[in-house]
């Protein structure tokens, strides 16, 4: 006789937002899921507030915009009182940007692109997906293990660099990270998946909260200690190229393993040009991005760094890369800055 599995219950989902329209079609469109059941609706924080008492579910979809208390003004009580997965509902404008931004920083799962007609085009698949793994992601408390602040004395080598890759809970991730950088830190280039309306306003936050000099990455800017080059997304990958005397090249190209910016694309490049002297850095994000360029890296002779399960809100990527052998050793957030620092040290 063969056993029957039990059926795996729907993620269950409540959705605040103040439009009625925006409630109805969200709604719709995850109800047509049948691992996704749509406990409720709210039109703003306080009934939103008695909701989440009484159904508890296990993710919310939330407006940024709201009257009376604000989508993030509700998001930082919901993270310090209650956290669970929150995926915020924004629109693709520079207001937009720096309000998600700083939902992302204070911890929402992922943002995702209101639709911009009535009729709800643009409302898709990722959206559930989004949902479906914001259910299973993991929650830690934010900024438990202050980054250890680099000896004062810190000289990078004259060869050194960093290259990064991150996505989903990225944004608090490189924040937590770059706090742990010194002024003069080793070039650091760094692919985090995001819309590009939203990474000049994502650079600037790391600028004013990190010691280093952090921008959007130019095609042709010399990489350069103390400075940190964030790839600029949409139609373009970040590179580098030049040999002994490195820069940033912005390709506009086809994606690469999904994406647009591609981690494997920029850390391919740094395998080539940089070989045993950079170090890699794969972090938080759904998916395989990345893996395969850290691999080459770590066959080029550079050292390459995987964070842990522990410390990752969605062991995606980190996970990919020790699969496939790309991972030399794998470290807690809390202590990766330091390690990258180490290896680059002059």
């Amino acid at each position: 006789m063969i056993a029957s599995h039990p059926k795996t219950a729907p993620t269950r989902v409540l959705i605040v937002d103040d439009s009625p329209t925006m409630r109805a079609m969200v709604s719709h469109r995850l109800s047509r899921y049948d691992d996704i059941e749509v406990i409720g609706t709210a039109d703003g924080p306080h009934s939103a507030r008695e909701m989440i008492k009484a159904l508890n579910p296990d993710v919310i979809t939330l407006d940024i915009e709201m009257p009376d208390m604000n989508g993030l003004e509700f998001l930082e009580k919901i993270m310090r009182l209650r956290p669970m997965p929150v995926v915020m509902l924004s629109t693709l404008t520079g207001r937009g940007a720096e309000a998600t931004i700083r939902a992302l920083e204070l911890g929402a799962f992922d943002c995702y692109e209101k639709p911009k007609t009535a009729f709800g085009e643009g409302l898709g698949d990722d959206l559930a997906e989004l949902v479906r793994t914001a259910a299973k992601s993991r929650r830690r408390p934010r900024f438990v293990t202050p980054a250890a602040k680099p000896a004062a004395d810190y000289e990078p080598r004259p060869d050194a660099m960093i290259a990064i890759g991150s996505s989903t809970g990225g944004v608090e991730t490189l924040i937590e990270l770059l706090s742990g950088f010194p002024a003069n830190c080793p070039p650091t280039v760094i692919v985090q998946h995001m819309p590009e309306t939203y990474v000049p306003t994502f650079a600037a936050r790391l600028d004013r909260l990190s010691a280093p000099q952090v921008s959007v990455a130019r095609s042709g800017a010399p990489l350069e200690p103390g400075n940190v080059y964030v790839a600029p997304g949409g139609s373009h990958h970040l590179e580098v190229t030049g040999g002994t005397l490195r820069r940033c090249r912005l390709v506009a190209d086809e994606k690469m393993s999904g994406h647009r910016p591609s981690v494997d694309r920029l850390f391919l490049s740094v395998a080539r040009w940089a070989g045993a002297s950079a170090v890699g850095a794969i972090l938080t994000g759904m998916g395989a991005d990345g893996a395969e360029g850290l691999k080459k890296m770590k066959d080029a002779g550079a050292m390459t760094i995987g964070q842990d399960q522990d410390s990752c809100v969605v062991y995606g990527m980190p996970a990919a890369a020790k699969q496939i052998g790309a991972v030399t050793v794998q470290l807690p957030l809390s202590r990766i800055a330091a390690r990258l620092l180490t290896e680059c040290r002059a």
